[in-house]
């Protein structure tokens, strides 16, 4: 044989042994790459995404888009081929497995805490828009779950209306944790509670929860910690004036906050907010409507602008990053409130976009 045959028969053998071991070896990454995008202001398999009954509602016309991002489960091993063409690829994000899945949280564990992520955002999503529009929403702090064992476990229960701690008036979730701190393992604590069924009943009639109940619990000592317990985590719960039903299957998180409260502002305010634009943004809400950053920021503003995008509302957290890799065309607008995003969208819609406040890369 030939020595430059030889040669190039060689180079090909060994080139397809390392592919092979390349498909072979396993490595600790998983990949991020953008996800579909959802236009809060429409519809989704005929059915809209914002359902509000019981209030006035206005017709919206553009696009406020929520963005998501895909990642590859937490059982499933990335080979070596994979993860470098990841990295070599501009449209995804290698990253080390423990980042999207610490402390071998398993997928099962990982899709429960983002459907939890989810359903919290929705509600204060809502709470954030009525507030904004100086619309009264009652709020209440909640037993939001009890642990398995725990002394609260038959004597509390989820949905629980929280009134006082010992007597003293609770008026935010870490109220009671700190509360209950104040006794000493193996001592007493009186919770004076609103019994679910009871606030259920009240709230499908349309009336203020009352009805309060004693119970005493015997406090314990915290895993690794010399404090009293009870094995409840406290958390609000809201009624409001109206129904607004958020239906959107199969995504998980809270980064849809801001969206979703822009959608609803939209809904129930005159005019368009949007002025007819393609925005799309992200970014979680609390009850208080500021607006806090979010993971995959690279991969969401790539989805948004392969949907259309012309602007994309950015966490005041995340416009460092966002600026350091925005794709042609999009325009990102920074956030710290929804009454920022309101403000921007009213500017965009005069066509002041000088005004608009930007991200910059530092």
């Amino acid at each position: 044989m030939p020595r430059r045959t030889a040669t190039m028969l060689a180079s090909t053998l060994i080139l397809i042994a390392l592919l092979c071991a390349g498909v072979l070896i396993k490595v600790p990454y998983s990949e991020m790459s953008p996800g579909p995008t959802v236009n809060t202001l429409g519809d989704v398999e005929g059915d809209p995404v914002l359902r509000i009954t019981g209030h006035k509602t206005y017709k919206t016309s553009g696009n406020l888009n929520m963005t998501t991002v895909r990642v590859t489960g937490a059982d499933y091993s990335m080979n070596l081929v994979e993860a470098v063409s990841g990295w070599l690829g501009h449209d995804s994000v290698v990253v080390p497995h423990d980042t999207l899945y610490p402390d071998g949280k398993t997928e099962e564990q990982s899709t429960q805490e983002n459907a939890e992520e989810f359903s919290q955002s929705q509600e204060s999503a809502k709470v954030a828009a009525l507030k904004e529009l100086d619309i009264p929403v009652t709020s209440y702090v909640v037993v939001s779950s009890v642990v398995k064992g725990s002394p609260a476990q038959g004597k509390l229960h989820a949905g629980d209306i929280i009134e006082n701690v010992d007597g003293t008036a609770v008026e935010k979730p870490e109220d009671v944790a700190k509360l209950v701190t104040k006794r000493k393992p193996g001592q007493d604590v009186v919770f004076t509670v609103i019994p679910a069924k009871t606030a259920a009943a009240a709230e499908k009639a349309g009336k203020k929860p009352e009805g309060t109940e004693k119970v005493t619990l015997t406090t314990v000592k915290a895993p690794e910690e010399d404090r009293a317990i009870i094995g409840i985590k406290a958390g609000t719960d809201h009624t409001f004036p109206f129904d607004i039903d958020i239906k959107l299957a199969d995504v998980g998180g809270p980064s849809a906050g801001l969206m979703f409260s822009l959608g609803i502002l939209d809904k129930l305010t005159p005019g368009q907010l949007t002025g007819g634009e393609f925005i799309a943004g992200t970014g979680t809400i609390d009850d208080a409507g500021k607006v806090g950053p979010i993971g995959g920021i690279t991969m969401k503003l790539v989805g948004a602008r392969g949907a259309g995008a012309r602007y994309f509302l950015t966490p005041d957290d995340n416009c460092e990053a966002a600026a350091a890799d925005t794709p042609d065309g999009l325009t990102l607008i920074r956030v710290k409130t929804i009454d920022d995003a309101r403000k921007s969208l009213d500017k965009l819609r005069a066509g002041d976009t000088a005004g608009l406040p930007s991200c910059s890369a530092g």
